[in-house]
């Protein structure tokens, strides 16, 4: 009597944050924080300019009120020079000279004054504008860390874990709405997804429960030597039917589990995981007669071991019962700078290339050989694509000339 298949296996619990990429210059990205302390500064320097502006215009009205001089030589008046603040003024000049003079020393000093107004200005502008974007940026940060911690919760919540809450405490702003919106949005997706969960388990308990007995009552009949050929016979075309319902229920339970990101991840060689699936499927190809080759070169990624070896094994499988008597499949596996590739290309029928994005849709057959047959339960493509976005990757087809396909996996290293 053969065992029971075990349980599809579910993508570990969270725990994993995923990396962000490196920026080449943190520190000129233009964060909201970044934003605010350019916004409170400039409005602060376009503030400064206009009062300085006013001010110097006011300053200089004031001097050129009352320009004319309080005195003025008379043609018989003597100049005695008892400074050298006015270089103009010579002894022994008339006065209508000496009257000329005074109006240009006047109006120097009066230049002078108006620009070492405005260098002070400028100066004490500059270092309040310092002052002024420094605790702009301070006050910036704290205004805006509470949705820092949103952010942060938010990154750990990942895959099906939304054991995490913010509970932002503070006055009641906009930023402690968005934090208590968040927190019911978790409590909602968290009772939806124990809801989920609760839902996979009995149904694989209901769906496995009968199926296994009707397998169990199908093996014990064929095994009676007594019976008829055509009860034989009946009881093979059923114990194959209930075969692929198990099938069907596995795959269903599996793709229900991998929809969800891979955060526990481990180092995983594509070149071993492609290995396995081929070692597993070396006596189905033999008996289709057909030949398994490939050079896989190490690729080794993050993710979980189990889940990458579906992948490869539902691909491989493929591969070979959809395949044409002497006909081959080819698997490699390479690492390039970046990401790692698992390439399964094998021949068979020829399938149109306006049918590739049908053949990863749960249950969707196409109007071919290849997955009009009853050897498979139409999903395995959908369970590959899914473990390959759960682990930041994707699953791309092509047609190949003279008949196959070339399906390619890619994954980030």
């Amino acid at each position: 009597m053969a065992q029971t298949p075990a349980p599809p296996t579910a993508p570990p619990k969270p725990s994993w944050d995923p990396p962000q990429p490196a920026r080449p210059f943190p520190w000129l990205r233009p964060t909201i924080r970044i934003r605010l302390t350019l916004l409170y500064g400039g409005m602060f320097m376009i503030a400064g300019i206009v009062l300085l502006s006013i001010i110097y215009l006011l300053a200089a009205q004031a001097l050129n009120v009352g320009n004319e001089p309080l005195f003025k030589l008379l043609p018989e008046s003597a100049v005695e020079l008892t400074s050298n603040e006015c270089p103009g003024l010579r002894p022994g000049m008339s006065a209508n000279e000496a009257n000329v003079a005074l109006d240009a020393c006047m109006d120097h000093q009066k230049q002078l004054a108006l620009d070492n107004l405005l260098r002070r200005s400028l100066l004490a502008l500059l270092g309040l504008s310092v002052v002024a974007f420094a605790f702009g940026y301070a006050m910036a940060g704290r205004v805006l860390s509470p949705l820092g911690r949103i952010t942060r919760t938010a990154r750990s919540v990942v895959g099906s874990d939304f054991s995490r809450r913010i509970e932002l405490d503070g006055p009641d702003d906009e930023l402690k709405e968005l934090a208590d919106t968040f927190d019911e949005m978790l409590d909602r997706l968290d009772r939806a997804f124990a809801a989920q969960r609760r839902f996979v388990a009995n149904a694989s308990h209901e769906l496995r429960t009968p199926l296994a007995i009707n397998r169990t009552l199908l093996e014990v009949q064929l095994s009676d030597p007594a019976a008829s050929p055509e009860l034989t016979q009946l009881g093979k075309t059923l114990l194959a039917t209930n075969e692929r319902s198990e099938q069907l229920v596995e795959g269903l339970l599996l793709l229900a589990r991998s929809e969800n990101e891979i955060v526990d991840r481990k180092p995983v060689d594509l070149a071993e995981v492609a290995g396995q699936a081929l070692d597993q499927v070396r006596q189905e190809a033999q008996a289709c007669g057909v030949e398994l080759r490939g050079e896989r070169t190490p690729a080794v990624v993050q993710g979980n071991g189990v889940l990458l070896e579906r992948i490869a094994l539902n691909l491989v499988q493929n591969a070979v019962r959809y395949n044409t008597p002497g006909g081959w499949v080819e698997v490699t596996t390479e690492a390039v700078p970046g990401q790692a590739s698992l390439v399964v290309a094998n021949t068979g029928p020829v399938i149109p290339a306006y049918e590739m994005d049908n053949i990863f849709e749960p249950f969707r057959r196409l109007r071919t050989e290849r997955t009009g047959s009853d050897r498979g339960v139409g999903l395995g493509l959908s369970i590959a694509r899914s473990v390959a976005r759960a682990h930041g990757g994707k699953i791309t087809a092509e047609p190949r000339e003279g008949g196959g396909l070339v399906m390619r996996v890619t994954l980030p290293l």
